[in-house]
């Protein structure tokens, strides 16, 4: 992503340039200019950690939420002289960041993963070409900073894959009102005034909104899930699945995972439940010994994840950042994002550690 004194600069004059013919006062002017985005860029740097993540839990796409925070810190920037004070400088930012996520989000359709697109597939189902024209979802790869009390919700459990995917679901109002006020820790009249609305309305907003994500997502979160099991279960139960999908071990991948499993690919539209489909697919597709793999556990969505690299015969390239959802010792959610572009948010290499090759 573009660091926010670059971004900012994209709308104020190049400091290194020439100044224009007979005006003495062009170049001051500029090296002003980047005084001020530097002063502005300390006053930002507490919060773009918690301004990503809030961006994405309202797009459902890191890319879309790189996108959104950038725009709000521009208009920040640009009305920055207008700011009175009269709120804290978090307030201020997090309703220009929030309204900013709301247009983007206005422009296109919800995000989605394959489950919420149909039932699930058969074992023996062709995963066919790429379903391009759908809006996916995307992992998360940034730090998820404390919340400011008061908080609903656990930190890490705000961008966690199902809590993510249960916002896309929610219109973008009753999303953005729970997100102020259940996770921000914004008052019903803070709220209120970032959506240019009544209290009434947001009231109204996020009652709706509470209910329909309770119904959407698990009772148990992840960072529950992850506190039963441990660092060191944690830590082993990952390292099985890389190892058994790198010597494409079938048997001891399935071992891994709940009966009630659920296993999809996006951008592919196919889904399969049950450790047996599952099972079924592995052998039949990427795990049909016609690939090498390469595996590395890594931190996606404040949950377990694994980066995969593969091999069809012309060395190792990016595949996929997979997110892993836990139920006890069991594996109960694989979803592997096929998105390559995504390996550098992540801070990994095109290819994987160890790997020597030209």
């Amino acid at each position: 992503m573009t660091s926010l004194s670059e971004g900012i600069r994209t709308v104020l004059p190049d400091p290194t340039g020439p100044p224009a013919p007979g005006d003495a006062s062009a170049g001051n002017a500029a090296a002003r200019d980047v005084a001020g985005a530097t002063s502005f860029d300390r006053l930002v740097a507490p919060h773009r950690s918690a301004l990503l993540a809030h961006c994405y839990r309202m797009t459902g796409s890191l890319h879309d939420a790189e996108d959104a925070l950038q725009e709000a810190l521009l208009r920040a920037w640009r009305s920055l002289d207008a700011f009175e004070g009269r709120s804290s400088v978090r307030t201020w930012l997090f309703t220009i960041a929030t309204n900013s996520s709301r247009r983007l989000i206005e422009q296109r359709a919800r995000r989605v993963l394959p489950m919420d697109l149909g039932p699930p597939s058969g074992p023996h189902a062709d995963a066919g070409p790429p379903l391009e024209e759908a809006t996916w979802m995307t992992p998360f790869s940034g730090a998820v900073p404390a919340a400011s009390p008061p908080a609903r919700y656990e930190d890490k459990e705000t961008v966690e894959l199902a809590f993510v995917a249960a916002l896309q679901l929610l219109p973008a109002r009753q999303r953005a009102a729970l997100l102020l006020r259940d996770v921000l820790g914004f008052s019903a009249a803070e709220t209120a005034a970032a959506l240019d609305t009544s209290v009434a309305s947001v009231n109204s907003a996020l009652q709706r909104a509470r209910r329909a994500l309770a119904e959407n997502v698990p009772q148990r979160s992840q960072q529950q899930a992850l506190g039963r099991l441990g660092d060191a279960g944690a830590k082993a139960l990952v390292g099985r699945f890389v190892r058994a999908w790198e010597q494409g071990d079938v048997d001891a991948l399935v071992a891994l995972l709940a009966q009630d499993v659920e296993f999809s690919m996006p951008p592919y539209a196919l889904w399969f439940r049950g450790a047996q489909d599952v099972g079924t697919f592995l052998r039949r597709e990427p795990l049909s010994g016609l690939r090498r793999w390469r595996g590395l556990p890594i931190e996606a969505n404040g949950q377990l994840g694994v980066a995969l690299w593969v091999d069809a015969g012309t060395g190792f390239e990016p595949e996929c950042i997979t997110v892993l959802t836990v139920a006890g010792d069991r594996v109960e959610g694989v979803v592997a994002f096929r998105a390559p572009d995504l390996f550098p948010a992540f801070g990994l290499p095109q290819r994987p550690p160890g790997d020597d090759a030209p």
